[in-house]
C-alpha cells in the first residue's frame, strides 16, 4: 500500500489495479449521489477478500485526475463509507479512513478520502455476493474458489483473534507503563520479544512487529482508535424504556463512553452503575445504618468483566452497551457464545474466546474499588463469575438475572433492580424499633 502522498499520486497516475480503486464523489445538494452505499460495500469487500488494497474517493477513475471532495462534505462521505462497512458487509469491515489533500491538475490541493483495507481473516459477503478483485475490477468468486477461500481463512483463524497483529498499529501505540506491569521485574529480552511472549505483539505477514488485539486492549490509552467499538457505551435512563415521554422531559440521566485499557473500562463501568443507581437506607435494630442498593456491585463487576473479556472483538464497530433503567440493568456483549455453550449452560461450563486477553486480565491487579474486594486479580479463570452474578443478584432483588441471545450476534444479560423503598417499608413493618 502506498506509504506517502508521492507514492499514492504515482499509483493514481498509473491507474486502477488489483490493489487500487478510484472513485469520483457526486452530490445532489448536500447529499451524496454517488457512489451508492452498496457499490462501495462491493468494492471494499472485494479488496478484503483478496490481498487488501486502497480506495481513494475524490478521483476521476477515467482521467485519473484529482477532483476532490468539498471540505464541508467530508463528514457525509466518511459516514457513507462507515455505513457501507458496518451495515452492508457481513461480517463487517473496519478499514482505516484517512483524510488528506492531493494536488489537482492545476496544482491546487484538494481534500480526498483514502480508505485502506487489509487482507481479511474472514470471507465477506456484500450486496453483490461474494466478490474478489481480478485486476482492476471486482468479480463474483466461482464456487470452487469460494470453498477454498472459506477453508483457508477458517484455518487462519485457528490463531485466536485476540492474538492477531493489528495492521494499522505500531509498537509505539503501546504505553510502556501499561505493558510493563505484565512483564517480569528483570529480563534481558528486547521489548518486542517480551511483548511477543506476552501475546501483546506479533509479527505480521511482512515480518513487522505490531501490537496484537490483546496488546492494544490492555496497553493502549485509546484502543478504540485502532479497534472501533473497543469501549463501553453507558447510558442511564429515566424510567423503564429508552423512549422519551410525551412531555419532553429528559430521558437520559447520564451517558458516557468509557474508554482506555480494559481494566479502566471495567472500573469506569462499575463506577457508572454505582453513581447512577439508587441507594436507600434503614436503621439497623442494633443501631447504625444499613444501605439498600439496587444492584450488588460485586455482581456488576463480574458481569462487566465477563462482557469485556469474552466479547467478539472481530465484530468491528460493535461495542459493549450498558443500559441502566429504573427497574433493571442491561449489558450487551457482541458475539455468539463460544463452542457449544448455551445460555442455560453458562453457570456450569467454562470457555474462553480470548485466551491471551483473559490471561492478561488474570495477571492484572484489581484497581482500588469497592466493587471487587473478593479477589486480588481481575479474573480468576475458575469459572466463578456467572455463579456470583446469579446468586448475589437473586439474593438482592428476589429475581434471577436473565441471559439471552439477540439475533445470534449479541449476549444480553438483564439484572433486575432491587426495590430499596419496598425493602425499607418491609423492614419498618417487621421491626417495631422502626415504627
Amino acid at each position: 500500500m502506498p506509504a506517502t502522498k508521492g507514492e499514492l499520486m504515482e499509483k493514481i497516475r498509473l491507474g486502477e489495479d488489483g490493489l487500487l480503486e478510484l472513485k469520483e464523489v457526486r452530490f445532489a445538494g448536500a447529499k451524496v449521489r454517488g457512489p451508492a452505499r452498496d457499490d462501495l460495500a462491493d468494492e471494499l469487500a472485494a479488496l478484503a477478500n483478496s490481498a487488501g488494497g486502497t480506495l481513494v474517493l475524490g478521483i476521476d477513475d477515467r482521467s485519473r485526475e484529482v477532483i476532490g471532495i468539498p471540505l464541508e462534505r467530508l463528514d457525509a462521505v466518511e459516514t457513507l463509507v462507515r455505513e457501507a462497512c458496518e451495515s452492508s458487509i457481513k461480517p463487517s469491515l473496519a478499514p482505516l479512513i484517512e483524510r488528506l489533500t492531493l494536488p489537482d491538475p492545476l496544482g491546487q490541493e484538494r481534500p480526498v478520502l483514502r480508505v485502506e483495507v487489509t487482507r481479511s481473516l474472514f470471507v465477506h459477503q456484500s450486496p453483490g455476493g461474494y466478490l474478489h478483485r481480478v485486476g482492476s475490477s471486482k468479480r463474483p468468486m466461482p464456487p470452487d474458489q469460494l470453498a477454498r477461500l472459506f477453508q483457508q481463512r477458517s484455518q487462519s483463524r485457528l490463531i485466536r483473534f485476540d492474538e492477531t497483529p493489528v495492521p494499522q498499529a505500531s509498537l509505539g501505540d503501546l504505553a510502556e507503563g501499561l505493558w510493563r506491569r505484565f512483564a517480569p521485574a528483570a529480563t534481558a529480552d528486547a521489548p518486542e520479544v517480551l511483548l511477543g511472549k506476552l501475546a501483546m505483539a506479533a509479527r505480521d505477514d511482512q515480518g513487522v512487529w505490531r501490537p496484537t488485539v490483546a496488546g492494544l486492549l490492555m496497553a493502549c490509552e485509546h484502543p478504540q482508535r485502532l479497534l472501533p467499538g473497543a469501549f463501553v457505551q453507558a447510558v442511564a435512563y429515566a424510567g423503564t424504556s429508552v423512549t422519551p415521554d410525551a412531555l419532553g422531559s429528559p430521558y437520559q440521566l447520564d451517558a458516557r463512553d468509557i474508554t482506555g485499557p480494559l481494566d479502566r473500562q471495567i472500573t469506569g463501568s462499575c463506577d457508572f452503575v454505582s453513581k447512577n443507581m439508587r441507594v436507600a437506607a434503614r436503621k439497623r435494630p442494633q443501631g447504625g445504618r444499613q444501605d439498600l442498593p439496587q444492584y450488588d456491585l460485586l455482581a456488576v463487576f463480574e458481569a462487566v468483566t465477563n462482557a469485556l473479556a469474552h466479547r467478539d472483538y472481530s465484530m468491528a464497530g460493535s461495542k459493549v452497551r450498558l443500559r441502566l433503567f429504573d427497574d433493571r440493568l442491561e449489558i450487551y456483549s457482541p458475539g455468539m457464545l463460544v463452542n457449544t455453550m448455551t445460555t442455560e449452560s453458562l453457570p456450569w461450563r467454562q470457555a474462553a474466546r480470548n485466551e491471551a486477553l483473559t490471561s492478561l486480565l488474570a495477571r492484572c491487579p484489581v484497581p482500588d474499588t469497592e466493587s471487587a474486594p473478593h479477589r486480588a486479580r481481575i479474573m480468576d479463570k475458575r469459572g466463578e463469575g456467572v455463579p456470583i452474578i446469579l446468586e448475589r443478584s437473586t439474593a438482592l432483588s428476589g429475581q434471577a438475572p436473565i441471559y439471552r441471545l439477540v439475533d445470534e450476534s449479541e449476549l444480553l444479560l438483564i439484572i433486575h433492580a432491587a426495590n430499596p423503598a419496598a425493602e425499607k417499608r418491609d423492614a419498618a413493618r417487621d421491626d417495631p424499633a422502626e415504627n
